[in-house]
């Protein structure tokens, strides 16, 4: 067993890029505990503080053979609505999946990239939410828990809920900007594996549709 552990925590030790300019880092995938299901009529919503936003990067796990091709976001004033500051559906060039290993229950680990934003913002309190995201397999996509372990920027670690459940630990996200690009640069989004924690608990969030 500790040696599984061991093996895990090497696999998920992978940096990957930040959008351009990042502002907001609410910390590295945590890839084992939980995740919250943000399609099948979920929103799963997380505070941020940043200036105007061009781009943002989730981790997710998903069925193996699954990519992301789509995927409702929008910048409120507080969870799930008040003010609109911006809203969209991201596909074609401004969705991109990136795999990044399968960890113990069997799912795939990977980096969903939203680019070609331009929310202009002014550095307070904001909210990231997120739903309606599309596989061609039609299964669930969950959004990373990772309670904001190494998170980075004012505001941190991230406040999230979860619109069936109310109040839940934050997920893996970085909001990018301020002004045009959306090249990734190398930086400190990376997966980390904590160890195998909790199936039951897993399960039961994943298939309580």
């Amino acid at each position: 067993m500790k040696l599984l552990v061991l093996v895990l925590a090497v696999l998920f030790m992978v940096l990957l890029p930040l959008p351009a300019n990042s502002q907001y880092d609410n910390g590295r995938i945590n890839g084992t505990v939980d995740a919250w299901t943000i399609n099948f009529g979920y929103v799963v919503s997380d505070s941020f503080q940043a200036y105007d936003v061009s781009a943002f990067q989730i981790g997710v796990w998903l069925f193996p053979g699954d990519t992301v091709t789509a995927l409702d976001w929008s910048i409120t004033s507080s969870e799930f609505g008040g003010t609109v500051y911006g809203s969209g559906t991201a596909s074609g060039r401004n969705v991109t999946d990136t795999f990044v290993s399968s960890n113990q229950y069997g799912y795939n680990i990977d980096v969903i990239s939203v680019s070609g934003m331009n929310v202009p913002l002014t550095g307070s309190t904001y909210w990231l939410n997120l739903a309606n995201a599309s596989v061609s397999s039609g299964d669930p996509v969950y959004w990373d828990e990772n309670s904001g372990a190494g998170c980075q920027g004012n505001g941190c670690p991230s406040s999230a809920s979860e619109s069936a459940i109310g109040t839940i630990p934050s997920e893996a996200f970085t909001i990018g900007g301020a002004c045009c690009g959306t090249t990734p640069e190398p930086s400190g989004f990376s997966l980390f594996a904590t160890g195998i924690l909790g199936v039951a608990g897993v399960l039961r969030r994943k298939f309580s549709l």
